[in-house]
């Protein structure tokens, strides 16, 4: 699976974990480049307080675009620190 926006590849793996339909990518598969950590928090009653990136690509931000959890609750533990996304980003096969 890939992550794409603005014609990069914002992550790329074979291991995505799917959770309320949302591929999250593992830590390793993301390109660090293109991602700056937010302020932005939200919580998840199952999941636990998510954070949040914004994404550059040349001159465009796509602010909170991908979120993951760090400390997730028990129940979600299997994508800590797992990258999701949204807001115009694409996940291609």
């Amino acid at each position: 699976m890939k992550a794409v926006w603005n014609g990069e590849v914002l992550a790329e793996s074979n291991n995505t974990k799917v959770v309320e339909n949302n591929h999250y990518f593992p830590p390793e598969s993301i390109h660090d480049k293109f991602f700056q950590l937010s302020d932005t928090h939200t919580a998840c009653p199952w999941k636990g307080r998510a954070s949040y990136f914004h994404i550059q690509v040349g001159e465009d931000k796509n602010p909170d675009a991908a979120w993951f959890y760090h400390h997730p609750k028990d129940a979600a533990k299997e994508i800590k620190d797992h990258v999701a996304f949204w807001k115009g980003v694409k996940i291609e096969e």
